[in-house]
């Protein structure tokens, strides 16, 4: 059970990251999160869970894009030319951890919780990087469900990339 953070994270979401934990401790594998819009959520989650938390190597949460520039690498051409809320971003983000960290796997996730001018709200690109392979990204138009219900959505969809990066399928017990 994820002690600190039980009250807020739902069933479904707590179950997810149980068994991502599990099968990276059964694969022997580290996890690396790089995060922006669920502002180190994420990472909090997978510390959170005793007994498991030890496959979580560390997490990035770069929220701006000097910091998505200066601590994982994403070029400036990219945040330039498709902007920080972009599938090339997300992916050189996602590689970013990895090339900055000892893990194995690495999940981004970059988004818009609200909407502004030219930033729909729901818009979140992610990328799952593992060493060796192709990494693989993913866009969800959540909509404007509200910032945390957002965030959460990020959630499910980042553990549910992870699972698949270690081999499992989303709903797998």
């Amino acid at each position: 059970m994820a002690e600190a953070l039980d009250p807020a994270i739902p069933d479904d979401v707590e179950r997810l990251a149980q068994e991502v934990l599990q099968a990276a401790c059964d694969r022997g594998v580290m996890l690396a999160t790089a995060e922006s819009c669920t502002g180190g959520l994420l990472a909090s989650l997978l510390t959170d869970i005793p007994g498991k938390s030890h496959a979580f190597e560390r997490g990035f949460v770069t929220y701006t894009n000097d910091a998505k520039h200066e601590v994982l690498g994403v070029s400036w051409d990219i945040l330039d030319r498709f902007g920080a809320v972009s599938a090339p971003a997300a992916e050189a983000m996602a590689a970013g951890a990895l090339t900055a960290s000892r893990a194995d796997i690495s999940v981004s996730i970059t988004g818009f919780t609200e909407s502004a001018p030219g930033q729909p709200a729901g818009l979140v690109h992610f990328a799952c990087a593992r060493r060796g392979a192709e990494c693989v990204q993913q866009l969800e138009t959540f909509g404007d469900i509200g910032r945390a219900a957002v965030r959460l959505a990020s959630l499910r969809t980042a553990l549910r990339l992870l699972n698949a990066a270690l081999g499992r399928t989303a709903d797998a017990a």
